[in-house]
């Protein structure tokens, strides 16, 4: 495609408020329409976000499935915290060779640093594919509390603020909204 881009860049959305999926998510829409072609991997997540629909319509983005069932890491046991690190390692190995392989133009790696902060992915493995990324390759990164390391690795660092939620006041996410 005439124009595209030639440095890819690495997006972090980050912080305690609502809108960190949704933003890279919009991101990722906005690249597929004008043609890239996107790979969306979603971790901490079942595979049945409400974006996740309507995303999958397009020709342009790709979406790797994770875990069918998937629960917050406080409610993990040690042995099945375990067991996701190394799902998860090795589902990283995965997306980011078909991202370079695959000559995808945007890679998607939603919940990273949430995943990386709860202890199920060792951060070393995200800072050395950045650092040895495909040149082209834009990659957006979401999750609460990422380190300078990551900050120090970045292009855009954008922190969602939280200032009220309603699950403060008990209210579970709700579908379409939420999740």
């Amino acid at each position: 495609m005439e124009g595209k881009k030639q440095t890819g860049l690495i997006h972090i959305y980050c912080g305690d408020g609502k809108g960190k999926t949704t933003t890279g998510m919009g991101l990722c829409a906005r690249a597929a329409g004008y043609g890239y072609r996107v790979l969306i991997y979603q971790f901490m997540k079942d595979n049945s976000t409400s974006e996740r629909h309507l995303l999958e319509l397009s020709e342009n983005i790709t979406f790797v499935d994770g875990l069918t069932q998937e629960k917050f890491s406080f409610q993990m046991s040690p042995e099945e915290k375990e067991q996701h690190r190394a799902f998860y390692e090795k589902q990283f190995q995965m997306v980011t060779q078909k991202a370079k392989e695959e000559r995808f133009d945007v890679l998607f790696l939603d919940e990273i640093i949430y995943t990386i902060r709860a202890g199920l992915f060792h951060e070393t493995l995200l800072l050395d594919f950045l650092k040895n990324k495909p040149p082209h390759l834009e990659v957006i990164l979401t999750g609460q509390g990422p380190d300078q390391a990551l900050i120090a690795a970045a292009d855009y660092v954008s922190e969602i603020c939280k200032k009220k939620h309603p699950f403060d006041q008990g209210m579970a996410a709700r579908k379409g909204i939420e999740r």
